[in-house]
């Protein structure tokens, strides 16, 4: 049943769209981006993720988070990045942040302009509706 629900989560996650904590998330077209666009975004992802994963008071919604690294494995897959490679390339780095007392103020700030960036680019968070 795992690797049914996997398989599931990767293909919405394909397509576009990704259920997280209640929130239907739209991950944004990525197709107009240029390839160094999409390495910069995928990096910019990756320290975003990393940061308010790890710093108090930049904390974000399951439905961000998702937003973000749907979108990041989305620039992975465009680029024909490997998990391993994907994970050496841009999270190696994001995490070596973490080493640096100044990074959580540097780059948490930059988390909700990331948000509303992928937001303008279609991606967005819309709550579940409940059934009365």
């Amino acid at each position: 049943m795992q690797a049914f629900t996997a398989l599931a989560g990767a293909l919405a996650v394909m397509a576009g769209a990704a259920l997280a904590g209640g929130v239907t998330v739209q991950l944004p077209d990525i197709s107009g981006l240029e390839d160094d666009e999409a390495r910069s975004l995928i990096a910019e992802l990756a320290n975003v993720n990393v940061i308010t994963s790890n710093c108090a008071g930049y904390e974000i919604s399951n439905g961000e988070w998702t937003l973000i690294t749907g979108t990041g494995d989305k620039l992975a897959a465009r680029l024909g990045l490997d998990a391993t490679s994907y994970d050496r390339t841009y999270y190696g780095p994001a995490f070596k942040l973490l080493d640096d007392p100044e990074a959580c103020d540097r780059i948490g700030p930059k988390a909700k302009p990331l948000i509303e960036k992928l937001v303008g680019m279609g991606g967005g968070t819309t709550p579940l509706t409940q059934s009365p």
